[in-house]
């Protein structure tokens, strides 16, 4: 009887969900003369009395976010930039983040939301493929923005905002002359559901980052996409301590506040030893995270406020099983919604009962309001597995294999694609179960039990995720390429214990004639990549294992990872606030398994 129950009850709560986020993406159509803008004017004369954001020690009423936003978007005007144009936004978290994408939106304009850790050739490319004819910059990204200014050219202009520097026009003493009052809707008249409102970057297999299209009706669909299932009112207090280039954080976390009325609680990062005290000031309700953010939290040393917070519920992803019961467990936070989804991708799943482990159900009652399918797939060739007859197959229960969506023009089954074509038609599978489908390549390894619940297994090709970061092993590569004492290398991920996703690891070969220099590859490194693309450890092959085809043979070196036991060549690592990378020794492998040394 109690089995009976519990089934009628997961039922219940998987339908009444699902209904009500089929309504929402409903909402809004490709065709609409409805954007971004005009939803959120709406809320901020329903609202504009609450406060918006609570920051540090200041706090931000509705009516004063959009005030702000609304001086931003009078200086895009001034500066003569037009519906369509885009800007880029290189910025650490802080209010005027949301209010300058917020008022872009009100005159039609794109913002390409930026990496705020890029520097170089990644920080170039990233703003060059966003046809951002200016570069708007905080006083933290002055150094980052020196480094890949030359790159960028004369035609994209620099601009900083809450400072001054040396060579850069600033806007702060502009905003005092401008109308804090709503510009002319004419600005934005053309303006449609399809048309692209922001670039979001997503870390591909082919290198550097992408820039995701996210159009008018997706955004508004991200920014309203967990409110319903967390269950957000405008008595929420909304914790995000997430990157806000971040779509979860930057668009799902603050959507549940500029969509209800609710409050944002902004940090400038995630600081595990703050976050108690942080949560409990500001009298948290809510939280959004990742699960490396958890799995920090649940590794520290024990907080006097750790249960005296009023956190009742937050939503994420990456949230690992073993991670995820201890957080529930120590810190009294009864109701996590889990979920996965791409930025750019039309898959998407949520975890609505709390099933520990899992990202969301699909049952097969929902099959044909849902098209995503989950297909055999061949690792070796890293394609799915097409039968006699010549379409794929679907995969058995508990069987890994690769998750798709079909591609459609419904809010949920569109795939508006990257900035550059090409890229868009890497992500397409065609004719997957008849002629002429197509669906959406997520790249991820999945499954699905006895009671239709869908678990994330792995990511496929050449992509591993890292302090919350996807981290791409052939941008990585190309750094140590440029060094000139190495060669050839072959940059893969490997398990650490207690750390969700993958170490960044190495094999190189060194050049005729050169020793290794630790210190100066560790110099290197961080000239040209950011801190979490960083490889931990280096093993010095004296040549690269490749397959009959000339790629590069991972699975043995993923296989032994760090574990000198297991390899005869010379091993290095850059350990926690070292500049240098030093021989791997048995004794520090044996500090990091046992956690004394956390990365």
């Amino acid at each position: 009887m109690i089995g009976f129950l519990d089934t009628i009850k997961r039922e219940w709560i998987y339908i009444t969900n699902v209904r009500k986020a089929l309504k929402r993406a409903a909402m809004y159509q490709p065709d609409d003369p409805v954007g971004l803008a005009d939803v959120l004017e709406d809320k901020f004369d329903k609202h504009k009395a609450n406060i918006a954001i609570r920051f540090e020690d200041k706090i931000y009423t509705y009516r004063e976010l959009e005030e702000r936003a609304n001086q931003y978007a009078h200086w895009a005007i001034n500066q003569g930039f037009k519906a369509g144009d885009t800007v880029a936004l290189f910025m650490d978290n802080k209010p005027d983040y949301i209010a300058f994408w917020v008022g872009m939106s009100k005159v039609g304009i794109v913002t390409a939301l930026i990496n705020n850790q890029l520097q170089g050739a990644g920080l170039a490319h990233c703003v060059s493929i966003s046809n951002a004819r200016a570069i708007v910059m905080g006083p933290e990204q002055e150094e980052l923005y020196a480094s890949a200014k030359e790159q960028l050219g004369e035609d994209i202009v620099p601009w900083s905002l809450d400072c001054t520097l040396a060579g850069v026009s600033s806007i702060d003493p502009l905003l005092a002359d401008l109308p804090v009052t709503r510009p002319e809707r004419s600005h934005r008249a053309e303006i449609r559901g399809r048309d692209t409102c922001l670039y979001v970057y997503t870390s591909g297999t082919t290198g550097l980052p992408k820039a995701a299209k996210l159009t008018q009706v997706r955004v508004l669909g991200m920014l309203g996409a967990f409110v319903d299932s967390v269950g957000i009112t405008e008595r929420d207090r909304i914790y995000v301590t997430l990157p806000l280039y971040h779509a979860t954080g930057g668009l799902c976390g603050v959507g549940q506040a500029l969509t209800t009325g609710a409050t944002l609680i902004l940090a400038r990062k995630f600081s595990a030893s703050n976050f108690w005290d942080d949560a409990v000031k500001h009298k948290a309700t809510s939280f959004a995270y990742i699960g490396e953010l958890c799995r920090y939290l649940v590794k520290t040393d024990p907080h006097p406020l750790e249960r005296q917070h009023t956190i009742r519920k937050g939503f994420g992803n990456g949230l690992r099983a073993e991670v995820w019961e201890k957080f529930v467990e120590r810190f009294n936070i009864p109701h996590l919604v889990e979920f996965y989804g791409s930025t750019e991708g039309n898959v998407s799943f949520s975890n609505f009962d709390g099933k520990i482990g899992a990202v969301g159900r699909l049952p097969s009652y929902m099959r044909d309001k849902i098209k995503t399918r989950i297909v055999k797939f061949d690792i070796a060739e890293e394609k799915p597995i097409r039968g006699d007859d010549g379409f794929c197959i679907e995969t058995d229960i508990d069987e890994a294999g690769e998750a798709i969506g079909e591609i459609a023009d419904a809010p949920r089954q569109r795939f508006d694609g990257y900035h550059d074509p090409k890229q868009t038609e890497k992500k397409i599978l065609r004719d997957v179960f008849v002629p002429g489908d197509m669906w959406f390549r997520t790249g991820d390894l999945m499954k699905r039990d006895e009671h239709d619940y869908i678990y994330f297994v792995d990511r496929i090709g050449d992509t591993f995720r890292w302090k919350g970061e996807n981290v791409s092993t052939n941008e990585v590569g190309e750094a140590l390429s440029s060094f000139d004492d190495l060669e050839l290398p072959n940059v893969y991920g490997v398990a650490m214990p207690e750390t969700d996703g993958r170490a960044g690891m190495a094999g190189v070969n060194l050049k005729p004639g050169r020793s290794f220099d630790g210190k100066a590859l560790a110099a290197h490194v961080d000239q040209q990549l950011p801190v979490y693309a960083r490889p931990i450890f280096i093993r010095i092959q004296p040549e690269p294992e490749t397959t009959g085809t000339l790629k590069y043979r991972k699975v043995d070196l993923v296989k032994q990872g760090y574990d000198i036991s297991q390899i005869d060549d010379p091993v290095y690592v850059r350990l926690p606030g070292s500049d240098t990378y030093e021989p791997l020794t048995a004794e520090i492998v044996d500090d990091i398994n046992s956690g004394k040394v956390r990365f």
